[in-house]
């Protein structure tokens, strides 16, 4: 039995929540986002008591012990989209290095970080990036994108131990190493 799968997911005031054959569709004031969950899950929505369920016959788990996971992989995602679609999900980036800069222009991430040309990433649709200086803010409704987003940003240029330099997470700590030893 799964301990997540179990749990009922509540829906929040201001949220559309609607389910056509296997897939979901979550409405919100951020945004909508929909998602298609495997056959071998069932997925109720309750709109009396206003929470979404999520389970799973015993018989199928029984057949392959692998079936378990999909039923709270299945209730972890919707109740991502839930969040998602009323609150938003954020990341920020610093990027450290002197003379490294980043800023938006049009549907594009423009970096300059050491090399000999600009960066250019095209932001996907459904995410608003923003930056200020040496920060950048990815937000969006879909947790998968933005942190999928900011991964491949921090990617460009990740940060080296020895001077720190590079693109990192706002809450992320370097390890620092030290360098080599010269002469007495």
């Amino acid at each position: 039995m799964s301990r997540i799968g179990k749990k009922s997911i509540d829906v929040p005031s201001g949220t559309k929540v609607s389910i056509s054959g296997q897939t979901i569709a979550v409405e919100g004031p951020k945004g909508s986002l929909s998602f298609d969950f495997r056959s071998e899950v069932a997925v109720e929505h309750d709109a009396d008591a206003k929470q979404v369920n999520v389970s799973m016959d015993p018989a199928i788990i029984a057949k392959k012990r692998s079936n378990g996971a999909y039923w709270g992989t299945t209730r972890a995602l919707i109740a991502n989209m839930m969040e998602g679609v009323t609150k938003g999900y954020e990341r920020k980036l610093e990027i450290v290095g002197v003379g490294w800069t980043c800023n938006v222009q049009g549907q594009e991430l423009v970096l300059k970080v050491g090399y000999a040309n600009l960066i250019k990433m095209p932001i996907p649709a459904g995410l608003t990036v923003t930056t200020e200086k040496q920060q950048i803010v990815v937000t969006g409704a879909d947790k998968q994108a933005v942190g999928h987003f900011a991964a491949s940003t921090r990617a460009k240029r990740k940060p080296e131990p020895y001077n720190g330099k590079g693109i990192k997470y706002s809450n992320e700590i370097i390890q620092r190493k030290q360098g080599k030893a010269f002469g007495k």
